[in-house]
C-alpha cells in the first residue's frame, strides 16, 4: 500500500496492491497494522457502512461532532465516486479548503478522512457501491451538514442536477455551522 499526502494536512490517499493472475485479482482492503503505521495511528474502526446509489446522487457534506466525531477510511467497492472533503478545523491554514478525486473500482485508491472533514460525494455510475470505515458509531445526535453547492466553498462537482436527499438540501451554509472545537 502506498500513501499519497493531500493538500490539506491529515487527509491522505492510499494505493492498495492489486495483485492480478489468471483467475482475477486480489487486493488487501485493510491492514490494521500498516494502516496505522502509515496515516499514525492507533486507530480502530467500530462501524463498516456500505451505500449503493444511482448515478448523479450527491451525499453530502456530513459530519459529526465531538464525542462522536468521526474518522473515515472510505472507498467504491463498484464503479466511481467524486469524493469531496472540506477542512472544517477552524485552527487549520487551510480551514474551508477542500479536496476532490475521483474513486473507482479500477484502481481502488481509500481516502482516509479525519475527524474535523466534512465529506460528501457524487455517484459518477449506476448502482456505485462506496464502503466507509468509521471510528465512532453513528450519532444523530451529534450528525451536521454543510450546504454541498454552498458558494463559500465553490465546488465543482461535475454534475448540474445531482439527486440531493431534502435533508441534504438545508444544510448549513459554511461559517454558519456548529463550528468545530478549536484545539
Amino acid at each position: 500500500m502506498t500513501i499519497t499526502n493531500t493538500p490539506l494536512p491529515g487527509l491522505v490517499q492510499l494505493r492498495p496492491r492489486i495483485h492480478h493472475d489468471e483467475r482475477g485479482q486480489f487486493v488487501v482492503t485493510y491492514d490494521q497494522r500498516r494502516f496505522n503505521e502509515l496515516v499514525g495511528g492507533p486507530l480502530y474502526f467500530v462501524q463498516d457502512n456500505e451505500s449503493t446509489s444511482k448515478a448523479g446522487v450527491l451525499r453530502g457534506l456530513h459530519y459529526q461532532l465531538p464525542p462522536s466525531a468521526q474518522g473515515k477510511l472510505v472507498h467504491v467497492v463498484k464503479g466511481s465516486v467524486l469524493d469531496v472533503c472540506v477542512d472544517i478545523r477552524p485552527d487549520a491554514p487551510t480551514y474551508g479548503q477542500h479536496y476532490k478525486v475521483v474513486l473507482d473500482d479500477v484502481h481502488k485508491d481509500m481516502l482516509w478522512i479525519p475527524p474535523g472533514f466534512a465529506h460528501g460525494f457524487v455517484a459518477l455510475e449506476e448502482g456505485t457501491v462506496f464502503v466507509y470505515k468509521c471510528t465512532a458509531l453513528y450519532d444523530p445526535s451529534t450528525e451536521r451538514c454543510i450546504r454541498w453547492n454552498d458558494p463559500a466553498l465553490n465546488i465543482d462537482w461535475g454534475i448540474a442536477a445531482p439527486l440531493v436527499s431534502a435533508k441534504d438540501e438545508v444544510g448549513a451554509a459554511f461559517g454558519s455551522q456548529e463550528p468545530w472545537p478549536s484545539r
